[in-house]
């Protein structure tokens, strides 16, 4: 009870920092969408793009040093901290400039001949490029910092940051919607510059705050504990990378046979997916400390616990929000954006789909990475992550249309599902006939319910704003009711009460 009270208390906080950020970010979409124009906000998704998909990288490689840092406390080891903490650091350095090579040969080609770019904005687009490299070694560099903050649970700092990230962002979106010099180049000068400094105050706030981020080299190290770390980051990295490229490879796949108007379309999705998608991953990034500290301490039978209840939790705080969204989809992007990409609602409501089918999964993939032993499911989902890439591109090839992508991307994330289900039996001895019955049907079935419900003010009311908010109540009152008497069982109920008697009692 005392974990589920401190994992609810980092949750509200995050929550509170997403309901400050999350309208500023759309709008702050929209403000960019309309400075620089579908083309070259398209050049940017599909060049610059990949410094939203460093976040990615990011949270995935802080994830790993992350299960050995939450371990060692579990175990309450500070010298150990320290020794991980060194480690850690020199592994990302190494890793850092590695990346940096291969980014600068890969963009050589992509930059001369394979993406569809105009020839007048090539040597912006190139720049940008370059803009993305920097920031990526700074990215990478940080991550044993950001593990570091995870694993002391301080989200009261994660959301401060984003807070301040989201203000500034806004503020960028403004300058260049009055800038004069060239506002695609400006733009992707100043969201490079604005990732560098973040990771900066990162850095400086763990060396003043934390006793195990000490960087001494000579006397904080440990070869056994080196190997396992290398070994457990070398994996951990193949799969990362590779869910990186695969996300990155969607924009350059669609840039190939359709062009940077597409990419627009693609990045309105992904900003709103991410968006929505945030006020679950918030509760993930609670989470993860727990699966790692309890497996470290020796409570297999907790872990699965948390982890099965934080898959299923996840998965409504995505359905509330989604809902109302994918039926009213047109009108909130005609609302909010002064001209809508073609293919932009089709690709997020696709895109939408395929993130519940992941979320069913994502915690147990954290549970596999507390547990240790990830070289085979790292081969194999690193494997299939260019699957999808590889059929998208035939299926374009023959002529299907743009939006086949993301149906594509739905069935890799089925299956990739399938894949974790089997690695989590058995690396973790989880119960998958359990976890199916008590997790995956009780929210597939709620979902559907909720959907079906939220349909009828749908067909019964004249489109416009009347209809959003009938949909978005009908939806909303349906959701509390149909995921407290189908979605959770008594257990998590009760806990669910206990949880809310404790902030009750706090707030009196």
């Amino acid at each position: 009870m005392q974990q589920a009270k401190r994992v609810a208390k980092n949750t509200g906080i995050l929550y509170i920092q997403m309901a400050i950020t999350v309208i500023m970010s759309l709008y702050t979409t929209r403000l960019v969408l309309a400075a620089l124009g579908a083309e070259d906000f398209g050049i940017f998704n599909v060049v610059g793009g990949a410094i939203a998909m460093l976040t990615f990288l990011n949270t995935a490689m802080a994830a790993a040093s992350q299960r050995f840092m939450s371990y060692a406390n579990g175990q309450g080891d500070i010298h150990k901290l320290k020794n991980i903490f060194n480690i850690s650091f020199k592994l990302h350095i190494f890793i850092a400039f590695l990346v940096v090579v291969l980014l600068e040969v890969v963009g050589y080609f992509l930059l001369n001949g394979i993406l569809e770019i105009d020839p007048n904005r090539i040597e912006v687009a190139k720049l940008i490029y370059q803009f993305l490299v920097i920031s990526t070694f700074f990215t990478i560099v940080s991550v044993p910092y950001d593990a570091v903050i995870n694993a002391h649970e301080n989200m009261l700092l994660v959301a401060i940051l984003r807070i301040v990230e989201t203000v500034l962002k806004l503020l960028i979106a403004i300058y260049i919607t009055y800038a004069v010099l060239d506002k695609l180049y400006l733009y992707g000068l100043l969201m490079a510059g604005l990732s560098i400094i973040l990771l900066i105050i990162r850095q400086l706030y763990c060396h003043k705050k934390y006793d195990e981020v000490t960087i001494n080299f000579t006397k904080y190290t440990d070869k056994s504990l080196r190997n396992q770390m290398t070994s457990f980051a070398s994996w951990s990295f193949l799969g990362a990378s590779t869910s990186m490229i695969a996300n990155y490879g969607q924009g350059i796949v669609l840039n190939m046979f359709f062009g940077t108007v597409v990419n627009a379309a693609q990045g309105i999705a992904v900003q709103v997916s991410s968006q929505l998608g945030a006020f679950a991953s918030v509760m993930l990034k609670a989470l993860n400390p727990v699966l790692a500290k309890s497996e470290g301490a020796g409570d297999r039978a907790l872990m699965l616990k948390a982890s099965s209840m934080g898959s299923k939790i996840s998965f409504f705080l995505l359905v509330i929000f989604y809902v109302p969204v994918l039926i009213e989809m047109p009108y909130i992007f005609n609302f909010w954006l002064k001209e809508v990409p073609e293919y932009a609602i089709i690709f997020c409501r696709l895109l939408l789909l395929k993130n519940l089918i992941e979320q069913l999964f994502l915690t147990l993939s954290s549970s596999i990475a507390a547990v240790g032993n990830i070289r085979n499911f790292q081969i194999y989902s690193s494997i299939l992550n260019f699957l999808p890439l590889l059929v998208s591109y035939l299926l374009f090839y023959l002529g299907f249309e743009p939006y086949v992508l993301y149906i594509v991307f739905i069935a890799y994330a089925i299956l990739n599902g399938i894949i974790i289900l089997y690695y989590a039996k058995k690396e973790c001895n989880l119960p998958v006939t359990v976890y199916l019955k008590n997790v995956i049907v009780r929210c597939v079935l709620s979902f559907m319910l909720i959907m079906l419900i939220a349909l009828i003010p749908y067909y019964s009311i004249t489109y416009g704003f009347l209809r959003l908010l009938v949909v978005g109540l009908t939806s909303t009152l349906f959701f509390l009711l149909v995921t407290w008497f189908i979605g959770l069982q008594k257990e998590e109920k009760i806990m669910i009460k206990g949880v809310l008697i404790s902030f009750k009692v706090k707030i009196k």
